[in-house]
């Protein structure tokens, strides 16, 4: 699992979301059971066709850890087994096809004309996987509760997005903000699974939401969690799920890898058949198995160094080094020998290219002399930062153990470092380990990939929004390293209202921060790594029909897909 906090990211699509865009009331239709290889105008890969229930999956993707089998929507640490399995969101936006939607819990949605309010029509006849009736009462209690426990806010909604209140009236609920909110739509009506009010509000939930392991998940999803060991989760078809006659797929297996390796020999064999693996000579060692071996990797943002800047780091905290570590690297190299070219090499603006070339200030990047590497310029800065050869800068990394292209990519970082006088450990850490390490700003420097959205202020905001962070020893939701700029805060709070000309110039003014301030150091530009075998499992989001990020880490895009394939040989 390559980001912390997984969600969907774009390939294609620049600009403003369009979901949901429209004063009038904006019906999003009925998923419609059939032929996935068919797409269909609501964005999905849902055709008109039906198929036969049976068949199992087998997913092949590396945690870094066995299971600790905790379902938790709220928590980023497990949620990527949760959300799109169990929990669903009020509707899906698919990136990979310019912002469109498919309908989910909620049937339609009308934004005010000052896009400051918008109002969801809920659902009728869902049932959550207990029995209880799915209501508009749930949905108000799931965001509800976000606002009293600040923690489950994982995008800010109430502290920076600016919402006031969230209602019900009949199968009404009004979401209402202090400002023009349309950019957070890909947030609050994809990307927050609703959970169930007479679960959520009684016992352990209601006293410790945060934190509460969940182990039995109850959800509107497709699939409920039938068994989990330290090694296994098996999910098995929600007998009354909403959407007629789907899941196809009857059992879905998620065995635990604590290594790259092993989980690509099953994905070769062809004993797993979905993938989300980093696989070295992948058309040797894996397509050239099999016919039905198939992948592809789409872009999507960027893989990076998280410096802790917190003062009591003091090496980190200090901008000359971080200026110093970014101007060390080789990303060409890091690109080429760690990740076999699969991921292009980033830079230091943040703003990955080509997918968002017009946000990509090139001159300013050449300006402060990043565009390369320069040693030298490293070692200059580190002399004024008082260290030398006989005070050498010694500093740990963190990374998940596991992740075998992470670990040939610092080899790289740690090599390049040691050539302008930085002693780099690399501390390979369990999944669990690492996410509370990096969460509560426990460590110098992370290894780390996130992921964003439309535009690249989705993945800027998560990085650098200061309301995402918090004080060393709480968790952050996704500013890991604590950076506290008012000045980048205002841009991002300008960015919902202002108009597309102008959205482009605070994304360059926010990248020059990243330049200026360094406060993140992209290395490569992360993709989606997936792979798919189609012996028997039919269904899959290839390039011709992107109808969902087709990793099995994305979420809630992993609902997507769960619901789309089938079984040939059940047919």
């Amino acid at each position: 699992m390559r980001a912390i906090k997984r969600v969907a990211v774009l390939a294609v699509a620049v600009g403003v979301l369009a979901a949901g865009c429209g004063g009038g009331d904006k019906p999003i239709g009925n998923p419609t059971s059939g032929n996935p290889a068919a797409s269909t105008s609501n964005g999905s890969g849902q055709g008109s066709g039906a198929f036969k229930k049976g068949g199992t999956v087998t997913i092949a993707n590396v945690g870094g850890q066995t299971w600790p089998c905790q379902f938790n929507p709220f928590n980023p640490a497990v949620n990527q087994q949760a959300l799109g399995f169990v929990y669903e969101p009020l509707t899906f936006v698919n990136v990979l096809k310019n912002g469109a939607t498919t309908p989910m819990l909620a049937t339609a949605y009308s934004w005010s004309p000052k896009k400051d309010s918008i109002v969801f029509t809920i659902r009728s006849g869902v049932k959550w996987s207990d029995g209880q009736p799915f209501t508009a009462d749930d949905v108000v209690y799931t965001f509800n509760l976000m606002k009293q426990q600040p923690a489950l806010d994982l995008y800010s909604l109430w502290t920076g997005a600016g919402l006031t209140s969230v209602t019900a009236s009949g199968d009404k609920v009004t979401l209402a903000f202090k400002a023009p909110a349309e950019p957070y739509f890909f947030n609050f009506a994809n990307q927050v699974g609703i959970v169930p009010k007479h679960i959520w509000s009684t016992g352990e939930p209601a006293s410790k939401p945060a934190t509460w392991a969940n182990p039995k998940p109850v959800g509107t999803g497709a699939f409920t969690v039938a068994t989990c060991t330290s090694n296994n989760i098996s999910y098995v078809a929600n007998g009354s799920y909403w959407q007629p006659g789907k899941p196809y797929v009857e059992k879905v297996q998620y065995p635990a890898y604590l290594d790259n390796n092993p989980a690509n020999l099953d994905l070769a064999s062809g004993k797993a058949q979905w993938g989300g693996q980093y696989i070295p000579n992948i058309d040797n060692f894996y397509k050239s198995k099999s016919p039905e071996n198939n992948y592809w990797f789409p872009p999507t943002a960027n893989v990076a160094i998280i410096p802790n800047l917190d003062p009591a780091h003091k090496a980190t905290s200090n901008l000359a080094v971080r200026q110093a570590i970014a101007y060390a690297l080789d990303r060409e190299q890091i690109s080429k020998i760690g990740e076999s070219g699969y991921q292009p090499a980033a830079n230091q603006t943040g703003v990955v290219t080509p997918t968002f070339d017009k946000y990509f200030d090139k001159d300013a990047l050449t300006a402060a002399g990043y565009d390369k590497p320069n040693p030298d310029k490293a070692k200059q800065l580190l002399q004024s930062a008082g260290y030398s050869s006989s005070n050498p800068l010694k500093l740990s990394i963190i990374t998940v153990t596991g992740y075998t292209d992470w670990d040939a990519s610092l080899a790289v970082v740690k090599q390049q470092l040691a050539a302008v006088g930085i002693e780099l450990t690399i501390s390979d850490l369990q999944q669990q380990s690492y996410n509370q390490k990096l969460f509560n700003g426990d460590y110098d420097l992370a290894y780390s990939s996130q992921a964003g959205g439309p535009t690249p202020y989705y993945e800027l905001r998560q990085l650098l929004y200061s309301k995402n962070s918090a004080p060393i020893g709480k968790q952050a939701s996704s500013n890991y390293e604590r950076y506290l700029k008012p000045e980048v805060d205002k841009l991002f709070d300008q960015y919902a209202s202002a108009d597309p000309d102008t959205q482009v110039k605070l994304i360059k003014q926010i990248s020059s921060y990243m330049i200026k301030d360094v406060p993140v150091i992209p290395t490569t530009e992360s993709v989606d790594w997936y792979q798919y075998n189609t012996k028997d499992i039919q269904g899959w989001p290839t390039q011709d029909n992107p109808y969902a990020q087709p990793a099995p880490y994305n979420i809630p895009d992993v609902g997507q897909v769960l619901t789309n394939l089938y079984s040939k040989s059940a047919q």
